[in-house]
């Protein structure tokens, strides 16, 4: 199982998500085009494709002119029958690719928050066997239209396109699913200006609040993953072809 990880800012680690991924052994490529640019050069070699946050907007091109070609590199994936995921800007670019309206400084959502799965989330294998009504950490402010033909899976009072779906498995996330309390702790120290201009007094509540939500939203990040990966088709090995005589 190969999968390609796309970064798009530092510290961007996969918390539950590398749980779920080195459960299943799978093979993890990085790229940091932010960096240097390069995306793989199509889907042939991964049978996966990730799409991780980060601090530009999913329309930046002027800055990031990288963020078109991923744009159709996850169109390509879907296309290819290949599981796709995005997470935050990930979703937000996934959005793009098909066409949706992305909303730049909508509203801050920040911190451990609730988001309710839709109808159609209630029976989506992704968010399979989670309550309707769960914990999952959020840190963004842009957000997007539902693109044409997706199909919604969940919302929350401030966002209503957290999660989505185009096709057999490419996801879009708002939320942080992957943030286990190990990440947020990480972020929390190297963020913690940012933080603090975001959400005055947030780092002073932080024992009581990481108390009170971590394991929640630990449980059911690690429960998405786990569903996601299970919906990556990984190619069997290819077999010699077989020598006459033998």
């Amino acid at each position: 199982m190969r999968v390609a990880v796309i970064e798009n800012m530092k510290s961007t680690p996969l918390g539950s998500l590398g749980v779920a991924l080195a459960e299943a052994n799978a093979e993890i490529e990085r790229f940091r085009p932010w960096i240097d640019g390069k995306l793989p050069a199509g889907s042939a070699d991964h049978d996966a494709l990730m799409v991780l946050g980060g601090e530009q907007n999913a329309i930046d091109d002027q800055n990031y002119p990288y963020l078109p070609t991923l744009a159709q590199l996850m169109r390509d994936f879907v296309e290819d029958d290949k599981a796709v995921l995005g997470i935050c800007l990930g979703a937000q670019i996934l959005a793009r690719a098909y066409g949706a309206e992305n909303h730049l400084n909508a509203g801050l959502e920040f911190g451990w928050h609730t988001v309710s799965k839709s109808k159609e989330g209630e029976t989506d294998a992704l968010l399979f066997d989670l309550p309707d009504d769960f914990t999952t950490f959020q840190w963004h402010s842009d957000t997007f239209t539902l693109p044409e033909g997706a199909t919604r899976l969940a919302t929350s009072s401030l966002t209503e396109n957290q999660a989505f779906r185009v096709g057999r498995a490419a996801y879009g996330m708002q939320f942080h699913f992957e943030a286990s309390a190990s990440v947020i702790d990480s972020w929390k120290a190297e963020f913690a200006a940012s933080i603090e201009q975001m959400e005055p007094g947030w780092h002073e509540g932080y024992a009581e609040l990481a108390a009170k939500h971590a394991s929640e939203s630990d449980a059911s990040g690690l429960a998405i993953g786990r569903n996601w990966v299970c919906m990556i088709k990984a190619e069997a090995p290819r077999q010699p072809k077989a020598v006459a005589g033998r």
